[in-house]
């Protein structure tokens, strides 16, 4: 959890809200499927729906007030991987920083599965 303070109150901003807001940034970039998880029985990528797109993000909270966030994701075959990664960070950067104020130290990407059609 973060909390701002300023003259005014305190502010406390959950990791759920991190994670919402970076998941739907992440999804609504060109080429992603959606969010991926590995399953604990089968060791299979499963793609995620959107209720449950949360256990493909993760959330890390760092001394100096920054968050880092870590994404899960499943992306259409044939894209530019590189140019996908680039512009996800991006875009989860941007969008996270700019609805809660809170700096984001780092986006880590983690392609879990292609998928085609």
């Amino acid at each position: 959890m973060v909390k701002i303070e300023n003259e005014l109150g305190m502010i406390s901003i959950t990791s759920e809200v991190f994670t919402n807001i970076a998941g739907e940034a992440a999804t609504n970039c060109f080429g992603v499927k959606g969010m991926g998880a590995r399953s604990k029985t089968d060791g299979l990528v499963h793609l995620l729906r959107r209720e449950s797109m949360s256990r493909g993000v993760g959330v890390g909270f760092n001394d100096d007030g920054s968050v880092s966030i870590s994404l899960h994701i499943v992306v259409d075959h044939g894209v530019n991987l590189r140019v996908l990664a680039g512009s996800i960070m991006n875009e989860v950067s941007y969008k996270v920083s700019k609805a809660t104020g809170v700096p984001v130290k780092n986006v880590d990407l983690y392609i879990d599965s292609m998928q085609i059609g």
